[in-house]
């Protein structure tokens, strides 16, 4: 018995030095992309001292609207970089951490060889410099989203959901929410102007960030496009369907030229949807919220399909992994999810 012990214990320490095995990493670094300048006419004198925050504006400058992008990138990398996009309320650290320290999406992309590309977007996190005038004000609201996300209905969790249920962890992830101070107007600019920069790249989207992923994927230099659970979608004129009514205001298609959703269909596209979306209309907010954007969904991969296009819409459940939230890349369960991403990735983006 005392040997069996001893194996078993030995084996639970290779495991676990398995699961920690160092990345080597071959460059890393962090740049901005993007963005405007305002210059104020006249000539600067540095001479007059009106205080830190007040300035005499005359001759300056002033740098915003850009996106902050970090990147690392891995030995042995796969050909095709990714680019990381979150959604509304958030910043590019939803990819880098989970809310009780385990591993973040970046790393377990890295494990997997893929070099990675972490976006704030203008006016969010590291980006918040803005051209916009802006004022903030604090909003109680994390109930409201708490339902949204499809954690549960404040405040009870939903039966079997893959997210750390501690206080702890669940104060950790309402302090990954930023202010937002964008207008949004500059997003697909500074997205663009990341792409031009990084080259031929495969973007990873969130919710909001799904749909600038599809005005991203009118680039050439974009390969393919994986979006989890995107919050809309773009039509080729003309195919346009219905809007779905629902408690949140529903979702309705964006139109784009049939020249762009031909370049969109050029790439092949996964959309990956969690668990807890009804097929029936509820009055629960967060249910409501995801039936109808999944039926739009849908329709949006049906389309592309049917223009020529390969886009796969995999519902976890259906493939037998319940119980994951909105926010699958910081799920109990997002070693699965990234292991799933690795494999679409490897057969699709070449």
């Amino acid at each position: 018995m005392k040997k069996i012990n001893l194996f078993l214990g030995t084996l639970l320490i290779a495991i676990s030095a398995s699961a920690q095995n160092p990345i080597t990493i071959e460059r890393q670094g962090s740049f901005m992309a993007g963005g405007n300048t305002i210059q104020r006419s006249g000539t600067y004198d540095n001479s007059k001292f009106v205080g830190w925050a007040e300035q005499v504006e005359t001759g300056q400058s002033y740098r915003g609207d850009h996106a902050y992008v970090e990147y690392q990138i891995p030995t042995k990398s796969h050909r095709l970089p990714l680019i990381f996009v979150h959604g509304y309320g958030g910043s590019g650290a939803c990819w880098q951490t989970t809310p009780d320290a385990r591993e973040g999406f970046q790393t377990l992309m890295l494990r997997h060889h893929w070099s990675t590309y972490v976006m704030d977007l203008p006016g969010r996190g590291r980006a918040s410099r803005t051209t916009n005038s802006v004022s903030f004000k604090p909003v109680a609201d994390e109930m409201f989203w708490f339902d949204i996300w499809r954690m549960g209905i404040w405040p009870k969790w939903n039966d079997g959901v893959q997210f750390p249920k501690d206080s702890a962890s669940l104060s950790q992830f309402f302090r990954l929410m930023v202010p937002d101070l964008s207008d949004h107007r500059q997003d697909l600019p500074a997205l663009n102007a990341t792409i031009d920069r990084v080259g031929e790249s495969v973007l990873v989207t969130h919710s909001a960030g799904g749909i600038l992923g599809w005005l991203g994927g009118f680039n050439p230099k974009v390969k393919a496009i994986a979006a989890y659970e995107p919050g809309g979608f773009v039509f080729p004129e003309s195919e346009v369907p219905d809007p779905i009514p629902g408690l949140t205001g529903g979702t309705a298609g964006m139109q784009v030229t049939k020249a762009q959703f031909a370049e969109l269909c050029r790439k092949p596209i996964v959309l990956y949807f969690g668990d807890y979306i009804t097929e029936q209309p509820s009055k629960n907010l967060g249910d409501e919220n995801w039936r109808v954007r999944i039926l739009m969904a849908r329709k949006f991969v049906d389309c592309v399909n049917r223009h020529g296009g390969k886009a796969t819409l995999v519902e976890l459940p259906k493939l037998g992994i319940h119980g994951n939230t909105h926010f699958l890349m910081l799920d109990l369960n997002n070693n699965v999810l990234a292991d799933l991403l690795d494999k679409w990735l490897t057969e699709n983006a070449k």
